[in-house]
C-alpha cells in the first residue's frame, strides 16, 4: 500500500536493559538466551519479507549477533545498517547504575568502531553518526567528515546519522549543508517521529524532496503509546487509538506504526521488537491502510517538543 519498509531496529535484542516502559518484556536476561532469541527475531524478521536491518555497538551484543546472523545466514538481499559514536557501558550487568552508553564523536573513536563495522560490508548500505548533536562538535569536525567521505567513496555506502532530543529539527537542518570537498555528505537520516513526537516534519519533508534516505525509530515512543497508568494526561489518546485499532482489527503498535507510513511515507520505520510476538504484531501494520480521518485524529495527539523529550529523558532502563 506504501513504499515504506518495516526495518528491524536491535536496541533491544542486543542488551538485556533498555528505555521501554512497556511490562511484556523478556524474563531470561542471560547472554546465551539474548543470542538465541536475538537469532530467533532475526529469522522470523526475514521470512516475513524484512530486508532492513539497524545495529549500533552500543547496543551492546547488537552488531556481534547481527554479524553472526549475517554470516551464517548469507542472505544476498539485505540491506544492514550500523553506527558509531556510542560505547556501550553496562557489560550485561542489571540494574546498572552509571551510563549504559557513553557517546564519543571524535575521529579516533570513528576509526575504532569502523574497524569492526567494516565486516558487515557488502551487505552494509548505510553507516551512521549515532546520535549527533550540536554540543558533540560532530557537525563541524572536519576530520570526522573526510575519514566519513572516505568511507563512502571506498566502499558505496550511505553516510547518515541518526539523532534525537528537542533539537532534531535544526540538526537535520544543520546536516544538510555539510559538505566535505564540494561534495554534499549525508545520504541518510534516522529521527524519532511517532504519533506524540512530530515536530520533524518540515525538515523531513525537505530532507525527501533532496532524495535522502528517511528511517523512522521509537515509532512506538518507547511504548507511551500504550494504555499505562503512570501517563494519565494520555487517557483521552489511548482511548481514541483503542477505538481506531479495533476498527481495523490490529493492536495499537501497528496503528501507530501504520500512521507513520501513512502520514510521513519513509523510506523505513523500524521495528523495535524485543520478541517474534511483538514483530508479528509490529508487522500487521502492512495490511491496513488509515482513512483520511483516522489519520487526522492521530495527526491532532502531538506532544509539545519539550514535554515530549522531558517526558523521554525521565523513563528508566529496565
Amino acid at each position: 500500500m506504501t513504499m515504506t519498509q518495516v526495518g528491524l531496529g536491535l536496541a533491544a535484542l542486543g542488551r538485556p536493559e533498555y528505555i521501554n516502559v512497556r511490562s511484556d518484556q523478556n524474563i531470561d536476561k542471560s547472554l546465551d538466551a539474548f543470542q538465541h532469541k536475538s537469532m530467533e527475531v532475526l529469522d522470523k524478521a526475514y521470512t516475513s519479507g524484512i530486508r532492513y536491518f539497524d545495529t549500533a555497538p552500543s547496543y551492546g551484543k547488537g552488531e556481534q549477533f547481527l554479524l553472526e546472523w549475517h554470516l551464517s545466514r548469507q542472505h544476498p538481499d539485505v540491506l544492514l545498517s550500523t553506527k558509531w559514536g556510542y560505547t556501550y557501558k553496562a557489560n550485561w550487568e542489571l540494574g546498572y547504575e552509571g551510563a549504559h552508553e557513553v557517546k564519543e564523536h571524535s575521529l579516533a573513536k570513528l576509526k575504532e568502531q569502523w574497524a569492526f563495522s567494516k565486516q558487515f560490508l557488502p551487505s552494509l548500505g548505510i553507516y551512521q553518526i549515532h546520535s549527533a548533536t550540536f554540543e558533540s562538535g560532530v557537525l563541524e569536525n572536519r576530520d570526522v567528515h573526510k575519514e566519513l567521505l572516505r568511507i563512502k567513496m571506498d566502499t558505496g555506502v550511505k553516510i547518515g546519522m541518526s539523532t534525537s532530543g528537542k533539537s532534531q529539527s535544526e540538526i537535520l537542518k544543520a546536516a544538510m549543508e555539510v559538505k566535505v570537498e564540494g561534495e554534499i555528505l549525508f545520504d541518510s537520516f534516522q529521527v524519532t517521529f511517532n504519533i506524540l513526537e512530530q515536530s520533524t516534519l518540515p525538515a523531513l519533508k525537505k530532507a525527501q524532496k533532496l532524495g535522502k534516505t528517511i528511517i523512522i525509530k521509537e515509532g512506538l515512543a518507547n511504548g507511551r503509546i500504550f494504555p499505562n497508568s503512570s501517563f494519565k494526561h494520555y487517557a483521552g489518546r489511548y482511548d481514541k487509538l483503542k477505538k481506531i485499532a479495533t476498527h481495523y482489527h490490529v493492536g495499537v503498535d501497528a496503528l501507530a506504526l501504520r500512521f507513520i507510513m501513512d502520514f510521513l511515507q519513509p523510506d523505513y520505520v523500524l521495528s523495535g521488537a524485543g520478541n517474534t510476538k511483538q514483530l508479528e504484531e509490529n508487522l500487521m501494520s502492512n495490511h491496513i491502510q488509515l482513512s483520511n480521518s483516522d489519520l487526522q485524529v492521530m495527526r491532532e495527539m502531538e506532544e509539545s517538543v519539550d514535554s515530549y523529550w522531558d517526558e523521554r529523558s525521565s523513563l528508566k532502563w529496565n
